[in-house]
């Protein structure tokens, strides 16, 4: 799925025929300003896809970043400004603030473990046990908070578990077909 695919499609799922709320009373030409008031100190991350999300719905729309993704912040910083229609704003204001608040907690959380273990000669990684449709964001927001991407589905790397052992027959069994299927493709 492009970036382009998952916001037509969750603004789709949260608009669909139109936002009755705004088109009832509010002129479909009247411009606004909104900014991103940030309201817990972490890691900030999202901030592009705020920004492609408004440039979706309105390309001629004025972002402008304060604070970019990765950057530390704290309680009543402001992470960006945008102008552009007030339908815009409004119709873009959920997905924008749903996608920077997860980004930004995983980020942040990321950010803590990685600290952590600064010390080691370890390193954290993700997993692809994300949220459905969400998988890019989450594993872009655990990059931002200092972690590493481990893999991005069942499609681009082998990972034998307890299930494929089981259903297999056994750790050797799995361990040996497992190496003839690589072989083999």
């Amino acid at each position: 799925m492009t970036a382009q695919d998952f916001i037509r499609l969750a603004l789709e799922e949260d608009v669909k025929t139109g936002d009755y709320s705004t088109l009832a009373c509010i002129p479909a030409d009247a411009k606004g300003k909104a900014i991103l008031k940030l309201k817990e100190d972490g890691v900030l991350a999202g901030v592009q896809w705020a920004q492609d999300i408004f440039h979706f719905l309105e390309p001629e729309a004025q972002f402008n970043i304060f604070l970019k993704d990765g950057d530390a912040i704290k309680c009543g910083d402001i992470g960006f400004e945008v102008v552009a229609k007030v339908h815009t704003i409004l119709k873009a204001e959920r997905l924008v603030l749903n996608t920077v608040q997860r980004m930004s907690g995983i980020a942040t959380m990321t950010h803590k473990y990685v600290d952590k273990i600064k010390n080691y000669k370890s390193k954290m990684l993700d997993t692809r046990k994300t949220t459905p449709l969400f998988r890019m964001q989450e594993k872009q927001a655990v990059a931002i908070g200092g972690g590493y991407n481990h893999r991005f589905g069942l499609y681009d790397m082998v990972m034998l578990k307890d299930n494929h052992i089981d259903f297999c027959g056994g750790i050797e069994k799995a361990i040996l077909t497992t190496q003839a299927y690589l072989k083999a493709n």
